[in-house]
C-alpha cells in the first residue's frame, strides 16, 4: 500500500503525538508499505520513509493548504491526517477535539471568567482560524474519522456534528518492549538515588508538560494530605518547562521536578504507581507506558484511557480533577505496597492487550475499508 500521513512535526521528542506517528511509520516501512509523510518538520533518524517538507509556512491554514497541494501530486492509496489538514481519507486528532479541550481548559478558570473567556476567545484570531479548520477538518460526509476513546467519539458527535458511522474507535497503542517491568534491575535503584527517594518511600510519577490541565497542582495537594497523614510518600514530575518548575510543588518539599527527559523508561522503573489527574486526554499515551511498565495507575474519566481500566483492578479512577479529597482517597491504599501487586501484574497484562502491534493493524483494517469504498466507487 502507498500510504500518506499527514503531521505538522515527526520529531519524537515534541510529544506524544509526533512519537507515535513516528512509530507508526516504522511500522508500516517494515510491515511493506510505502509511506510518504507531509510535515514541517523532520526528526534526523527516522524509518525509511519518503519526506515531503512544508518549509515555514505562515499559519495552520497555510500548512493544510500546502499539504492538499502535495498530495494532489502523488498517487496514494489512503491519506491518514493526524490533526493538521483536511485532504484525507482518514482523520485521526491526536489531541482530541479542539472544541471539547477548550471546553475542559475552561474549567482551570474560576466560574466567573468562564463564560467570559468563552465569549470573548470567538473574536481571536487564533480561535477563528481554529474554527476553519475544523469547518473543514469535520465537513466530509465520505471521511472516517478515527476517536481515540468513546470520550473523543462523543465529542466529535457532540461538537462537530459526525455521523456515528463515521467514527472507529480506535485506542492507542504502547511499545511494550521498550516500557516493561524489565527495567527495573538496571534503573530502579540508581534512579531514586538521584531523586533522593528511600525504600521505604511509595514514588508517584508524572509525565506531562502542561502541568495545570494534567492534574499537578492537585496531585501536588495530595501528597502534602497524605504526608501529613503519615505516609511516606513522594511525588517526581517529568517534563514541563522552567517556569512550571516553580509552580510544580516549591512549597512541598516530598514533590521533585526531574525536568524533561528524552527517555521516561528509567523513571518508570523508579516509581511504584502513575498518577495523571488529567482535566482532559484523548487517550494518554504516557498513561499506556506506565502499564505497561508495570505500574497501577490513577487517572481521571477525562482520560480516554481511562476507559481501559477496571477500577480497582490496574487501578482508579477520579471522577473531578480538581478534588484533593477524591485523589487522596485513590491514594491512600496504594501507599501500601502489599496493595499495589496485584495491580502491577494486571497493569502490564492490560498493556499487552494495546500493544503498539495491535494498534497498528486496527488502522491497517480501516485502511482496506477505505480501499473497499473506492473499489465499489469505482464498480
Amino acid at each position: 500500500m502507498k500510504i500518506g500521513l499527514v503531521i505538522e512535526s515527526l520529531d519524537p521528542a515534541r510529544g506524544g503525538a509526533e512519537q507515535w506517528t513516528s512509530q507508526y511509520a516504522g511500522w508500516l516501512v517494515r510491515a511493506g508499505h510505502e509511506v510518504h509523510v507531509v510535515a514541517g518538520q523532520f526528526a534526523a533518524e527516522l524509518p525509511e520513509i519518503v519526506r515531503h517538507r512544508i518549509d515555514r509556512p505562515a499559519s495552520r491554514i497555510d500548512f493544510a493548504l500546502a499539504a492538499r497541494r502535495l498530495l494532489d501530486s502523488l498517487s496514494l492509496d489512503v491519506v491518514h491526517d493526524m490533526g493538521s489538514g483536511w485532504h484525507c481519507d482518514v482523520f485521526q486528532p491526536h489531541g482530541g477535539s479542539r472544541t471539547a479541550a477548550f471546553e475542559q481548559n475552561l474549567l482551570l478558570l474560576p466560574p466567573w471568567l468562564r463564560g467570559l473567556k468563552r465569549k470573548t476567545a470567538r473574536w481571536l484570531p487564533r480561535y477563528r482560524e481554529f474554527q476553519r479548520l475544523l469547518t473543514s477538518q469535520y465537513s466530509a460526509e465520505q471521511r472516517i474519522f478515527i476517536a481515540l476513546s468513546r470520550m473523543v467519539a462523543r465529542d466529535f458527535e457532540r461538537f462537530h456534528g459526525v455521523r456515528r458511522s463515521q467514527i472507529r474507535i480506535v485506542y492507542n497503542g504502547v511499545d511494550v518492549e521498550r516500557f516493561s517491568p524489565d527495567h527495573r534491575p538496571r534503573y530502579r535503584r540508581v534512579v531514586r538515588d538521584e531523586l533522593g527517594v528511600t525504600d521505604d518511600d511509595t514514588l508517584l510519577l508524572i509525565v506531562a508538560h502542561n502541568f495545570r490541565l494534567k492534574g499537578v497542582p492537585t496531585l501536588v495537594s495530595a501528597v502534602k494530605r497524605l504526608r501529613d497523614e503519615g505516609h511516606k510518600v513522594k511525588a517526581a514530575i517529568v517534563g514541563g518547562k522552567r517556569r512550571a518548575r516553580v509552580d510544580a510543588g516549591a512549597n512541598e518539599p516530598a514533590v521533585i521536578y526531574a525536568g524533561p527527559a528524552d527517555d521516561t523508561v528509567r523513571y518508570y522503573a523508579a516509581a511504584d504507581l502513575y498518577v495523571q489527574p488529567t482535566f482532559y486526554d484523548p487517550c494518554s499515551l504516557v498513561l499506556l507506558e506506565a502499564l505497561a511498565s508495570g505500574l497501577p495507575v490513577v487517572t481521571s474519566r477525562y482520560n480516554g484511557a481511562g476507559e481501559l481500566i477496571t477500577p480497582g483492578v490496574e487501578g482508579h479512577l477520579v471522577n473531578d480533577p480538581a478534588s484533593v479529597e477524591e485523589l487522596t482517597e485513590c491514594l491512600r491504599p496504594l501507599a501500601n505496597p502489599a496493595n499495589r501487586g496485584p495491580m502491577a501484574i494486571a497493569a502490564r497484562e492490560l498493556a499487552l492487550r494495546h500493544s503498539l502491534d495491535c494498534n497498528c493493524r486496527e488502522l491497517l483494517a480501516v485502511y482496506e475499508e477505505v480501499a473497499a469504498q473506492r473499489q465499489r466507487k469505482a464498480a
